[in-house]
């Protein structure tokens, strides 16, 4: 079983209480809710439980953010061990924005799904006339009419740089090879726009100082990163600085909104 495993974790931050309940979890993050499946026993939820609080504290410390934005201001559900979909351990279903894990989900899809997340909600923050199920990535690819904002300039680009080469003109190395590699599939996958966001994502979140294999792995050393499917070299530098530099300003637009609220109540 997956969760009897032992998981990696390097980080300055370390809890208060030595066990933590998904009710600790949500009251935290403010998540909407929180669903757990009838077949999961005290035990096994206890166990994740932990692993999935230090994995999203560790998310907050990596991104500079405040709570609300692990849990996208609320408006985020998260979901264990109820079903799922056969042969996927994790996945964001944008109809309901519900992150879901399986019961044994393997470690390190937290990040992946949590960016397909957060690529959803920030579509019709960024766009004024992108449908409400598509992607912000996607929108953004679509040249969908964008809402002004520095907030968005900086989101862009992100966008720009994992898709487009360094002179913002032609598909980026990553892109060719994920169009390649879904060719010979027979399907579009690895080229979408909201996964290749998502694993570049993962590759920022997993070059942190901080390590947490629960909540990010396999973007170095798996088949997938050695068929180039994930950022590479420079390329990853570069996508790691536009990360950041994004969720520097989110954070700190988040925190000053926080303050706003909290002068006005």
């Amino acid at each position: 079983m997956v969760l009897n495993r032992q998981f990696y974790r390097r980080s300055p931050v370390r809890r208060e209480q030595d066990t933590v309940s998904f009710t600790d979890v949500r009251r935290r993050f403010g998540f909407r809710s929180i669903s757990i499946g009838r077949w999961v026993t005290q035990a096994e939820r206890d166990r994740a439980a932990g692993l999935f609080y230090d994995a999203l504290v560790d998310l907050m410390a990596i991104l500079q953010g405040p709570e609300i934005l692990v849990s996208l201001r609320g408006s985020l559900s998260f979901q264990y061990g109820t079903g799922g979909r056969p042969g996927i351990s994790a996945h964001y279903e944008p109809a309901s924005r519900t992150f879901a894990l399986a019961k044994n989900a393997g470690p390190g899809s937290i990040a992946h799904e949590w960016f397909h997340a957060l690529d959803h909600y920030l579509t019709d923050k960024a766009f004024s006339d992108a449908p409400a199920r598509m992607f912000a990535s996607e929108a953004w690819l679509r040249d969908a009419t964008p809402v002004v904002h520095p907030l968005n300039d900086q989101l862009f680009a992100c966008f720009r740089t994992i898709m487009l080469d360094e002179s913002g003109e032609n598909p980026s190395e990553m892109f060719r090879v994920s169009k390649t590699v879904d060719k010979a599939n027979g399907c579009v996958y690895y080229a979408d726009p909201a996964e290749m966001c998502a694993r570049a994502f993962e590759a920022f979140v997993q070059d942190a100082s901080i390590s947490n294999n629960f909540l990010v792995a396999g973007t170095k050393a798996t088949d997938e990163a050695k068929l180039g499917l994930y950022p590479t070299g420079e390329h990853r530098q570069r996508i790691n600085r536009a990360f950041s530099e994004y969720f520097r300003y989110l954070g700190g637009a988040l925190r000053a909104n926080m303050e706003r609220e909290a002068e006005m109540s």
